[in-house]
């Protein structure tokens, strides 16, 4: 197991903490989850020092893969991801301002005639649904 714990702020050691590897993460130039990636990593300044040494993966499954099999000593990944899998440990967050609101939207068609959709919406957003997304790591507002 690792004993890599980071402090992530304005110009934290990541590349430091990196040793010779690299850093796992998601595409920073295609996929979401690599674009707040590097989003966070400029607008803590760390990014100039570790865009060189970026394991660019497909999605962020990959990305997740890659440190688990130790084939990178760190990684970029939703903290959903890393909770659900026991192979890795979160060794620390960004700061929530340190990039865009990762929101999943949730809507019913204006037309719709399925009263069982609008429903399972209010579910969503009811105190028990948002309990649920919190179970697993997710935030709700």
């Amino acid at each position: 197991a690792s004993t890599v714990r980071l402090t992530v702020a304005p110009r934290f050691p990541l590349a430091r903490a990196l040793g010779q590897g690299r850093l796992a993460m998601a595409d920073p130039d295609a996929v979401p989850a690599g674009k707040y990636g590097k989003q966070a990593l400029t607008r803590l300044g760390v990014w100039p020092s570790v865009q060189d040494r970026v394991a660019r993966a497909e999605n962020v499954r990959a990305a997740l893969a890659l440190v688990g099999r130790g084939e990178a000593p760190l990684g970029i990944v939703y903290t959903t991801d890393a909770l659900a899998d026991r192979s890795v440990k979160v060794v620390g967050r960004f700061p929530a301002n340190s990039h865009a609101l990762i929101a999943y939207p949730v809507a019913t068609l204006a037309k719709s005639t399925n009263p069982e959709g609008e429903a399972f919406r209010r579910y969503l957003l009811s105190g028990e649904g948002k309990a649920v997304f919190r179970r697993f790591g997710f935030g709700s507002r």
